[in-house]
């Protein structure tokens, strides 16, 4: 991602908590029944109690406490562009482990985690063609044991220039060239579907 571009995403992170203060609207969800909806799908794929998770766009570390509340404790990990983010994350989840910056920043190990996530961070249109998008699945999945989930807008029912939409079928084909194990979600809202892949 470029340095501008980075300074987009933080730009209007920084904007929005000023205006939204702690709410799913600064994260850019319509509401927090949108927000854990879809962060049910994600724990769809497994995700028990124990287990340890990377968050890739993480904002608030929101999944960490709604997860707790469901199933229990994860050993959690959560990374995000906005340091603003992480800021009020941090004094919500002071017991959570958060890095500042973009995925490719990060010198975890191979298989570092049980499960990586992704839930709305690859939606910003970065006029790449989807690439940037790819090779963040790439490399979520090279860092997980068991297996990855994440969400992304879907162009068969979006049709929004400034937002990164993608076409369900050519994503999942693309995902069975790195996992033969993938499923596919497409059924819980108009605009998005959620990927699984196992290993």
């Amino acid at each position: 991602m470029r340095k501008e571009q980075r300074k987009r995403i933080v730009d209007r992170h920084r904007d929005s908590l000023k205006r939204h203060g702690y709410h799913p609207n600064a994260l850019y969800w319509s509401t927090r029944e949108i927000q854990e909806l879809r962060f049910e799908m994600l724990a769809g794929i497994g995700i028990v109690g124990g287990d340890s998770l990377l968050d890739v766009g993480c904002g608030f570390g929101d999944f960490n406490s709604w997860f707790e509340n469901l199933d229990g404790a994860l050993d959690y990990t959560g990374i995000d562009l906005s340091p603003d983010l992480l800021a009020e994350g941090g004094k919500r989840h002071p017991d959570v482990t958060f890095h500042c910056g973009d995925l490719f920043d990060m010198a975890f190990a191979e298989r570092s985690f049980d499960w990586v996530i992704l839930s709305g961070a690859l939606n910003e249109q970065l006029q790449d063609d989807g690439e940037y998008a790819r090779r963040s699945i790439e490399r979520m999945y090279a860092l997980c044991r068991k297996g990855v989930a994440f969400n992304l807008l879907d162009a068969r029912h979006l049709n929004a220039h400034d937002l990164q939409s993608h076409q369900p079928e050519e994503m999942l084909s693309w995902c069975r060239g790195l996992c033969p194990d993938c499923a596919l979600q497409d059924n819980y809202l108009k605009n998005d579907f959620t990927i699984y892949m196992r290993r």
